[in-house]
């Protein structure tokens, strides 16, 4: 592996780190985002910039208008955007869209391209991804899924609910995950301003940073037609490790730029404030945290770039973006945590950024699958190549 940036990739992080120093962090205070994210209206300006900036939904196939940016390319631009929580919706590479134009990107038809991906690529449509379900269906476990699809001539009826589904609210389209009669799973596409889709609720969460925050819907006899069958019939978990394994990883990539942020800002607090006659930093128990938060960083870093680069190899990569996330959500939250500590009461307050990082980032150890699911299921993977060792 050779991680030497090219000049082209260097030019790229800096055009992107200057983006969002300018243009993206100035809107930081804009009171137009709320405890269920930043505003539409918000968004759309946002989005604006970043055409102009040249820098709109950039991880697009360039068939689609964007830079078709390999996953290593990735790890850098999504790592500058991730500085600011607003930055990753100012590119639109933001979740769930990033990882639906990925997944709509390989598996939908020319069709189905035109008229829901090319829209999102452009930033002038939502999307959201209804798999979750409430209990008892599925979360981390996807054989629990309940939601059902039922072949009624050359429509299918979807019933069920779903829940945690972030950008609901708003989102112009939704892929749904369904369970067909023979108890294999399908993804479709659908339209949300549909009858028989319900906005039943909107959930209050610890993050703030995703628009639409996230809902609970419930669909009653939804027909789709067979056209919007996104893929083929009973392919819908595949299709699901197509989408998720590219995604844990910019998850990691995003939440890598935050976590810089909240230690840039620590690092800053430490040499300017006093304390008992000396910097905060020249005291051991603090210069210590900071330490390990760069020792922290540093180690995720390499393991979102491995990571990419077994997916730039056209490796399935499976294992490989669960170690990193599990290796991610904790690093990164323990750095988060000591950036807090670091400036004690100014921290917990919103003078800094760094108290809403710390809103932001505790989630990441639960959602695209819990750290304990992470680790389960590698324990299994290593008693199965074991067997028969000894």
């Amino acid at each position: 592996m050779n991680f030497t940036l090219s000049d082209d990739l260097l030019t790229l992080q800096a055009k992107t780190r200057d983006f969002i120093a300018n243009h993206v962090i100035p809107f930081e205070k804009d009171p137009r985002q709320g405890s269920h994210g930043p505003s539409d209206d918000l968004r759309r300006d946002l989005l604006e910039k970043a055409r102009v900036s040249g820098l709109l939904t950039p991880h697009a196939s360039p068939e689609m208008g964007g830079m078709g940016l390999s996953h290593v390319a990735k790890a850098i631009v999504f790592e500058e955007a991730g500085y600011s929580p607003l930055g990753p919706v100012a590119m639109n590479i933001h979740a769930p869209d990033e990882g639906n134009i990925h997944l709509m990107d390989a598996v939908a038809t020319e069709a189905q391209k035109d008229r829901w991906l090319r829209p999102l690529v452009q930033g002038r449509a939502r999307s959201c991804f209804a798999m979750t379900e409430p209990a008892p269906g599925s979360g981390s476990d996807p054989s629990m899924l309940r939601t059902t699809a039922t072949r009624d001539g050359d429509d299918y009826l979807i019933s069920g609910r779903k829940w945690l589904i972030t950008g609901a609210d708003g989102a112009d389209f939704a892929i749904i995950m369904a369970r067909m009669e023979d108890g294999t799973a399908t993804m479709f596409l659908t339209d949300m301003r549909r009858d028989g889709i319900v906005y039943e609720r909107q959930l209050d969460s610890l993050d703030s940073c995703f628009t639409g925050g996230h809902g609970q819907l419930r669909f009653d006899n939804l027909r789709i037609p067979a056209c919007d069958v996104l893929g083929e019939i009973g392919k819908g978990f595949r299709y699901a490790q197509v989408r998720l394994a590219p995604a844990r990883l910019t998850h990691c990539m995003r939440w890598l730029g935050a976590a810089r942020r909240a230690h840039d800002i620590a690092c800053d607090y430490a040499r300017t404030r006093d304390a008992f006659g000396k910097s905060l930093g020249e005291h051991q128990g603090v210069g210590f945290m900071l330490a390990d938060n760069q020792m922290d960083l540093h180690v995720v870093r390499l393991a979102v770039w491995h990571c990419a680069w077994v997916l730039d190899q056209g490796l399935r990569g499976n294992v490989e973006s669960s170690m990193t996330k599990v290796i991610s959500s904790e690093a990164l939250w323990r750095v988060v945590d000591r950036s807090m500590q670091v400036l004690g009461g100014r921290g917990v307050t919103g003078d800094t950024v760094v108290e809403r990082i710390f809103r932001d980032i505790r989630p990441f150890r639960i959602y695209d699958g819990p750290s304990e699911v992470h680790r389960m299921s590698l324990a299994k993977k290593l008693l199965d190549q074991n067997q028969g060792t000894r």
